[in-house]
């Protein structure tokens, strides 16, 4: 299903209509503030093995992220923050920004990485924050497969693609290209591991 959805001032109901297809193990293509991914509810492990298996990866090996609606997940899913880092992810957020961080106990098994990290996001979009405030929890994000390519960035052509595979394909309007830059906050220093679309002054 291609679903609009208003990027500025997103339908209550329709934001609805998606946090219960996720609750009910659905899996989503949403927009966020840098490029289109796939998300479903972290608390779903069929869902989250299902984005796995369209994209071809395992599990462990895919360097799923958690979108959250703001900083009030960070201490739930993620252990040993102290303060300078909790000053400097929010001095980054909402932005186009993944921090890399030790997960904490309540990070579902499935989205752990050998190294007990998870990435953890919050995005400057209306969608994605409206999503994850409705769902109560964060939302798996991950990257749709193969390389950035100009067919991503449009929601109808990504649905004609992918609608067998998806429930909702939401048509926020034409995407972006550039991923977010990631951020490793695990040692005492920050370290960018990728640099996308966030600038860190």
């Amino acid at each position: 299903m291609l679903l609009t959805i208003h990027p500025d001032n997103p339908q209550e109901r329709l934001i609805k209509q998606v946090a219960e297809c996720l609750l009910d193990g659905g899996v989503i293509i949403y927009p966020t503030d840098t490029v289109y991914g796939f998300g479903c509810d972290i608390f779903q492990p069929k869902a989250v093995e299902r984005i796995c298996r369209i994209k071809g990866i395992d599990p462990i090996k895919a360097n799923l992220s958690f979108v959250c609606s703001d900083l009030s997940d960070l201490s739930k899913y993620a252990r040993n923050i102290n303060t300078p880092q909790y000053r400097f992810i929010k001095s980054h957020i909402p932005g186009p920004f993944t921090f890399i961080l030790q997960a904490s106990k309540e990070v579902p098994k499935i989205l752990k990485s050998k190294k007990d990290t998870i990435g953890l996001r919050v995005p400057d979009h209306q969608i994605t924050h409206a999503i994850a405030a409705k769902l109560g929890h964060p939302i798996l994000s991950s990257s749709l497969p193969g390389e950035m390519v100009e067919e991503y960035t449009d929601p109808e052509m990504i649905h004609e693609k992918f609608s067998k595979l998806v429930d909702i394909v939401i048509d926020a309007g034409i995407g972006g290209m550039q991923y977010s830059t990631i951020i490793d906050l695990t040692e005492d220093q920050p370290v960018v591991v990728r640099q996308g679309m966030g600038v860190v002054e």
